[in-house]
């Protein structure tokens, strides 16, 4: 079992800023991906962005250039800074697991953090 804790969320304005945190702990090994999903108001969960245990990171297109993930191994957890927020991006977010070299579905999820953003 993995378990997973965010932090981060909240209400901010058009234009602002948030950094997301996720923190693993339980059975990890080396090669793990993590990542950050979003589900907004009547959408289906959607990746926003991953990072392999290499450091290789993939960004959706609505995010690409805003959103920064990053990981620190020594301390087990991945963060997700957002810039330029819109309103488009109010959703809860997910931290997600996945151990490399099995499937590409997560194993494990976070509980969810909400991200609101004002127009």
């Amino acid at each position: 079992q993995v378990q997973l804790v965010e932090s981060g969320g909240g209400l901010v304005q058009t234009g602002g800023s948030l950094r997301l945190s996720c923190a693993a702990s339980g059975r990890i090994f080396s090669r793990n991906a993590m990542g950050w999903y979003r589900q907004g108001p009547g959408n289906q969960r959607e990746l926003v962005a991953s990072i392999s245990s290499g450091g290789i990171s993939n960004y959706a297109d609505s995010v690409r250039g805003r959103f920064t993930i990053s990981r620190d191994n020594t301390r087990n957890a991945v963060y997700l800074q957002m810039n330029s927020l819109s309103p488009e991006d109010t959703a809860v977010y997910y931290c997600s697991f996945r151990y490399e070299g099995r499937t590409l579905s997560p194993d494990y999820w976070g509980q969810g953090t909400q991200v609101t953003v004002s127009s």
